[in-house]
């Protein structure tokens, strides 16, 4: 039993890699799937504990930019004994800003969200308490990279312009 929490822009890939690799054996959880729900983040927490207690696995599926969004996550995953991991996703600004301007309807967010989350972003670190973590980059031909995280991967290509 895991909690999977994925770590990137909005664009990133972040719900496509889901469906490639988690959607048969994860329960999905998402605040885009409740854009209009009052008080989405104890909703989420709620969720993600009642799936753990089940023995159920767990992929959340928001930007978590911050260290201060992941750590209660991450907590919740410790507290139900699950294995904790982190995926980052590379994000080149520019594609996730193309990528989103391809989305429709409530799916795609204001521009201004994305420089937000790229200035907000902080890349993982093995001290929050992940028991694993991986990086992961678009293919631009289809599919994903993916490979383990090294600490010193929030390299130039990784970090924010504005860090």
């Amino acid at each position: 039993m895991e909690i999977v929490l994925f770590i990137g822009l909005q664009g990133s890939g972040k719900s496509s890699f889901y469906r490639e690799r988690f959607a048969a054996t994860h329960v999905h959880v998402s605040k885009d799937l409740w854009p209009n729900a009052r008080k989405r983040e104890a909703r989420q927490r709620r969720l993600i504990a009642e799936a753990l207690a089940q023995g159920r696995s767990v992929v959340v599926d928001n930007t978590h930019p911050l260290l201060a969004e992941r750590a209660p996550l991450i907590a919740i995953g410790r507290e139900k004994g699950a294995r904790v991991v982190g995926y980052a996703f590379e994000s080149d600004l520019e594609t996730c800003l193309a990528r989103n301007a391809g989305r429709v309807g409530r799916a795609r967010v204001p521009d201004k969200a994305l420089y937000i989350t790229r200035r907000k972003l902080q890349w993982p670190s093995y001290a929050e308490g992940f028991d694993v973590l991986f990086h992961v980059r678009v293919d631009p031909r289809g599919g994903f990279h993916v490979r383990e995280w090294r600490e010193g991967d929030e390299s130039e290509r990784l970090r924010s312009p504005d860090a």
